[in-house]
C-alpha cells in the first residue's frame, strides 16, 4: 500500500514538472504601444509570434510617458512606442534602465495647417503648436529650421527647446501641448508640428495632407524596448524576431505606404 501510494505521489511530481513550460508559456507577453500605427504593426507581430510560442498581449497607452512607466516598474515585458533619442533623455532624466534591442520603423514628422496652404504664406505673429517632451520638441523645431523657418543656437542639437530660437523673423508664437494633443489644436494656430503616428490616428495623411515633412534620414528611428536585465531573455528574442519578419515589413508598407517607413 505504501509503495502504491509513494509511485502515485511520484507519478504527481512528474506531471506538475511537465507541465510547468507549459504554463511559462501561456503567461503573456505584455507589450505596451501606443494607439494608432505602433498598436496595428503590433497586431501582426502578435500572429508572427504566436506562430513561435510567444503569446503577446498588447496594452495601449494614449501618451508617452507611462509606457515607459509601466516597463520601468514591470507592469510590461517590453514596449513599442519611441525613438531612441526620446529613450534616452528618459533614461537620463528618470533614472530608467532600459535598453532598445532592435529597431522597428521611421515615422517621418509632419508640419500641418488649416490656415495656410504653403509655409511660405506664413503670418507675422502666427501660432506653432509643437510637442511638449524635450526630444519630440526638438525635432519639431529642427524641422522647422530645414525648412528655414526659424534658426537655432548650433549647440542645442537634438533637444532644442523654444528658448533656443536665436532667429525668428516671422515672430512665431511657440505653443507646447502634449503631442497627442496636437491634431486637436490645429484649428487654434496657424501650423502644427505632429509626430506622424498621432496624425495618422487622426485621419491625416502624411504624404497628402502636410505642408512640409521629415526626410527619410532621420535619427528618430523606433526601437523596441525591455528592461536591461531581461534583454537576454528567450522572449525577447522571440518578440524581436516576430517584428523582423517580412510579413511584417510587408504589412507596413501596404498599410501605411511613404507615411511609415521600415528602420531594419
Amino acid at each position: 500500500m505504501k509503495t502504491a501510494i509513494l509511485k502515485s505521489l511520484g507519478a504527481l511530481a512528474l506531471a506538475v514538472v511537465a507541465t510547468q513550460p507549459a504554463l511559462a508559456q501561456s503567461k503573456p507577453f505584455k507589450v505596451g504601444v501606443t494607439a494608432g500605427p505602433h498598436a496595428q504593426i503590433m497586431e501582426v507581430v502578435k500572429e508572427q509570434a504566436a506562430k513561435d510560442g510567444l503569446n503577446i498581449q498588447i496594452i495601449e497607452f494614449t501618451d508617452y510617458v507611462q509606457p515607459n512607466a509601466a516597463l520601468a516598474a514591470g507592469d510590461l515585458d517590453a514596449n513599442s512606442y519611441q525613438h531612441q533619442p526620446y529613450l534616452d533623455a528618459a533614461n537620463a532624466d528618470r533614472g530608467y534602465k532600459l535598453v532598445s534591442v532592435g529597431k522597428t520603423v521611421i515615422y517621418p514628422m509632419g508640419i500641418y495647417s488649416k490656415k495656410v496652404k504653403s509655409l511660405k504664406d506664413l503670418p507675422d505673429g502666427g501660432r506653432v503648436s509643437l510637442p511638449n517632451d524635450p526630444t519630440n520638441g526638438g525635432r519639431a523645431l529642427l524641422l522647422l529650421q530645414s525648412e528655414g523657418i526659424i534658426k537655432l543656437r548650433p549647440e542645442s542639437g537634438l533637444k532644442a527647446t523654444p528658448i533656443d530660437v536665436v532667429e525668428n523673423p516671422k515672430k512665431l508664437r511657440f505653443v507646447e501641448l502634449d503631442a497627442a494633443q496636437l491634431p486637436r489644436s490645429l484649428d487654434d494656430v496657424t501650423i502644427a508640428v505632429i509626430n506622424t503616428n498621432f496624425a495618422l490616428e487622426a485621419g491625416l495623411n502624411p504624404k497628402k495632407d502636410s505642408i512640409a515633412i521629415e526626410a527619410p534620414e532621420s535619427p528618430y528611428a523606433n526601437v523596441l524596448v525591455v528592461r536591461e536585465q531581461d534583454k537576454g531573455r528567450p522572449e525577447v528574442a522571440k518578440f524581436v524576431a516576430a517584428y523582423h519578419t517580412q510579413i511584417v515589413k510587408d504589412f507596413i508598407a501596404k498599410t501605411f505606404q511613404d507615411s511609415v517607413l521600415t528602420a531594419w
